[in-house]
């Protein structure tokens, strides 16, 4: 090895070094002021982020302390059990986050999970424009542009713990299109798209689907119009059968919970008007988000933005112009084949995102009924249907998708790419400060047009009076939550794990499963002589009432022990009633 080559590989590992300390010192300040707040608080309002707070905690409690098998939720969905596949498990996430758990608790691993999902995603977008263009500045730019993309941050602050883990896909992609363009075996790409592949099926199963059908038709583009030699090569086949393979385990421990569900019917296909509610906007693509610190605000007040967590793709004016830029230039790039397959797959993932018919601004788009059709169908404007509804329709598991528009994604992440391909043959034309002054300025540019200002709705994840209160009985005594409805309430959920009692509701906003749909219509009676004969019949002891929601505790307590309830006490507003069946010793 000469000295120049040594010099070369020894900058190479050095710049690979201070991106990381780049990457790291951004996802502090773009998500400030979180880390003062890492142990105690999560960003946003309670929601889905506290199920993920609750899910570290379990899977930590399962697998350091009890020693049991932690999808086997048992003590959910009392006494029927429950499966975590009827929600988003995100193993890989969960991975991540464990080992924090352990330090600092759930919130806190929850918060390093959360940062880590920002750090790994830019430095592994910055790893493969690095590769594609041998620039580091370039591929700088490209991983600035999707670690903070406008979409990472919605779900961030809604708590999406599964979707914001978009780490994988520069790792994937990377080696999917070098296993594209070999001409010869070689295992780098084989692994790095399999092993990839296998870590994005465990952190969401929307993003698993999602991904082999935008693969498809990446593969399929290729082989027709940019690389037709290959349709008879065996070994580019082969390479991609081994890259398959290679995903395998990984890609069967992700799907293997839902598909033993799916087989007891537990996955039902997804009504077509909840599917048409969650489509896409051409507007979703080019509106600022509404969290921007500048002009977000004026955004939702001046659009229709309630999906605007679903619906955020917004691709960003520095990506969009560096974009056409590489288009333009396109011959000039290194690798000539990579923007067309850039450009037509982000159409193809656009086009599926607009979802089952065309929408604009979030609302539907119509057009007027022929006579003939306005007669026999009983209204004068129809909607215009698109791929996207027949695919609904006809192709199989497409319909187990609810929000169809998540395929956006994928626009804003290939403008990313295509991004940095574009930086990297302008930063060409300078030299020395002068190309520094450039890469800053459009660094610059980026964080200006994504930067949601610094988040002051902070949360506090901790147990109420009443699970503490709950966690000191010393039975193992199953707990009813009432009103019905705060069965799915996520901070009473969160409870279970700290009283660690078995509970009659669960995470059921996705999929409710059939105990919850069945006491149902006794359970809403409460207090009433069928709700307690419900209760005695699943063997309930603990039942917990909010009490504002019944009026006063004076005649909630003179319903309940008419029923036969014992009154145990008011914490805080949650009334306690002992069901007694010999369930005690007094």
């Amino acid at each position: 090895m000469t000295e120049e080559t040594l010099l070369k590989k020894r900058w190479y590992q050095r710049s690979g070094l201070w991106a990381a300390v780049y990457f790291a010192a951004m996802t502090v300040f773009m998500t400030m002021p979180l880390t003062l707040r890492v142990f105690d608080s999560m960003v946003g309002e309670v929601g889905d982020n506290i199920y993920f707070v609750w899910l570290i905690g379990w899977f930590r409690k399962a697998l350091f302390e009890l020693h049991v098998n932690p999808f086997n939720v048992w003590f959910l969905n009392y006494p029927q059990g429950w499966s975590l596949a009827y929600t988003e498990i995100t193993p890989a996430n969960l991975a991540l986050a464990l080992p924090f758990s352990l330090i600092g608790g759930e919130t806190f691993a929850y918060n390093m999970a959360m940062l880590l999902t920002f750090f790994l995603s830019g430095l592994f977008m910055f790893l493969w424009v690095r590769q594609l263009t041998g620039r580091t500045d370039a591929a700088l730019i490209a991983g600035t542009l999707f670690a903070f993309l406008p979409y990472r941050f919605a779900h961030f602050r809604i708590g999406h713990l599964n979707l914001s883990g978009t780490q994988w896909f520069p790792l994937y992609f990377m080696g999917l299109f070098n296993l594209f363009e070999a001409r010869r075996w070689d295992w780098k790409p084989v692994l790095a798209g399999g092993i990839s592949l296998g870590l994005i099926a465990l952190t969401s199963q929307y993003y698993l689907f999602m991904t082999l059908f935008i693969s498809a038709f990446m593969g399929i583009f290729y082989l027709l119009f940019q690389a037709r030699d290959m349709l008879r090569s065996q070994a580019w086949w082969g390479r991609l059968a081994a890259m398959g393979a290679a995903s395998l385990p990984l890609t069967i421990l992700g799907v293997l919970p839902f598909f033993a569900l799916l087989g007891e019917g537990g996955l039902p296909d997804r009504n077509v008007s909840l599917a048409r509610l969650y489509s896409s906007s051409p507007t979703d693509f080019i509106l600022p988000s509404t969290d921007h610190f500048l002009w977000g605000q004026w955004v939702g007040s001046h659009f229709n933005r309630d999906l605007w967590v679903e619906g955020t793709f917004y691709i960003g004016v520095v990506a969009a112009a560096l974009a056409v830029l590489a288009w333009v230039k396109r011959k000039d790039l290194p690798s000539p084949r990579l923007m067309p397959l850039l450009l037509w797959t982000s159409v193809f993932a656009f086009i599926l995102a607009l979802g089952i018919d065309l929408h604009w601004n979030n609302q539907s788009v119509t057009i007027p009924a022929p006579a003939f059709l306005a007669e026999r169908l009983g209204r004068t404007e129809l909607p215009i249907p698109l791929p996207s509804y027949f695919l609904f329709l006809y192709f199989p598991f497409f319909a187990k998708l609810r929000a169809i528009m998540r395929f956006g994604f994928f626009v804003p992440f290939f403008f990313s790419v295509a991004a940095g391909l574009g930086s990297a043959w302008l930063l060409q034309k300078f030299n020395g400060k002068q190309k520094l002054a450039v890469t800053a300025l459009i660094l610059g540019l980026v964080i200006f047009d994504f930067y949601p200002g610094a988040f002051t709705d902070f949360s506090k994840v901790q147990p109420r009076a009443v699970d503490s209160w709950l966690a000191q009985q010393s039975d193992d005594g199953a707990v009813m939550q009432l009103p019905y409805y705060q069965l799915e309430n996520q901070e009473v959920i969160y409870g279970q794990l700290i009283h660690g009692k078995p509970f009659v509701g669960g995470f059921f906003n996705a999929f409710p499963p059939e105990q919850y749909r069945r006491i149902k219509p006794a359970m809403e009676g409460f207090p009433s002589p069928e709700s307690v004969a419900m209760l005695r019949e699943m063997k309930v002891r603990y039942i917990v009432v909010d009490v504002k929601e019944y009026g006063s505790l004076t005649e909630l307590r003179a319903s309940c022990e008419s029923l036969g309830l014992k009154f145990a006490g008011d914490f805080e507003g949650e009334a306690v009633f002992l069901l007694n069946d010999g369930m005690e010793n007094e």
